[in-house]
């Protein structure tokens, strides 16, 4: 039998730049996580300095939960993946990244969006 679980691909483009929605996509993808989808965070552009250590502790935003216990939930229940041009870019190698983040090509992140049943949204 098919696995009829959600699947959920949010991909984030924006950094510290651009704070409420970077804390916005990781809110939604914790949330949908929480509410049992399937979970794959994209971390593009900027938001790769997410997935490098002792940065996502960067952003405070008020009222809104910490960026970096959204990323250890993600970390720990879902997936999440930092572009590989964009960590090209800059410098970074998987060496580089929070235990569980991993660096993926843009086949990838098509394979994801186009599999069956997945939604995807772009901050």
């Amino acid at each position: 039998m098919p696995d009829q679980r959600a699947r959920l691909v949010v991909k984030v483009t924006c950094g510290v730049e651009a704070p409420e929605r970077l804390n916005q996509a990781l809110s939604v993808a914790a949330t949908a996580l929480a509410a049992g989808v399937e979970v794959s965070l994209w971390l593009t552009g900027e938001a790769t300095w997410v997935a490098v250590p002792g940065r996502a502790g960067d952003l405070d935003l008020p009222y809104a939960a910490p960026l970096a216990d959204l990323l250890d939930a993600l970390l720990a229940e879902g997936r999440v993946t930092v572009c590989g041009q964009c960590a090209a870019r800059r410098e970074l190698t998987e060496a580089d990244l929070v235990g569980g983040a991993e660096i993926r090509g843009a086949a990838a992140f098509v394979e994801e969006v186009m599999a069956e049943g997945a939604r995807s949204l772009v901050y």
